[in-house]
């Protein structure tokens, strides 16, 4: 499932749903709230993946952050609902995922290590 951006920077383009984790939470906390806040679905199970270093600008300041990946399930996909900074959501088969339209560097660079990967896996 791939997100589209409501809002800057790199609005109109393709994203993962996502965001930053709260004080007090854990990043499987936080990604479970953002899958509601953005989707309004619930996450019955989340499988780390992997992370990569990434840069943020915020405030006209580079913030060195941390993104980390996960695999999800969602108790149910045919009631999806976008929001927050979500424009869109659909799902995408893998082998047809173009990472090229990602607009954020680390999400884009993400999702060409997950695909790669995965489909070493297909039989």
């Amino acid at each position: 499932m791939v997100c589209r951006r409501g809002k800057e920077p790199e609005k109109g383009t393709l994203d993962l749903p996502g965001g930053f984790i709260d004080e007090f939470e854990s990043a499987e906390e936080a990604i479970k709230r953002e899958i509601a806040e953005e989707l309004q679905a619930k996450v019955i199970e989340v499988k780390y993946i992997f992370s990569l270093p990434n840069e943020y600008e915020y405030n006209k300041m580079t913030v060195p952050t941390l993104d980390m990946f996960f695999e999800c399930t969602l108790e149910d996909t045919t009631h999806l609902n976008p929001s927050d900074d979500v424009a869109d959501c659909f799902f995408v088969p893998l082998r047809e995922l173009n990472p090229e339209k990602f607009g954020l560097k680390s999400i884009r660079k993400a999702v060409g290590m997950f695909k790669v990967n995965s489909l070493k896996f297909e039989v």
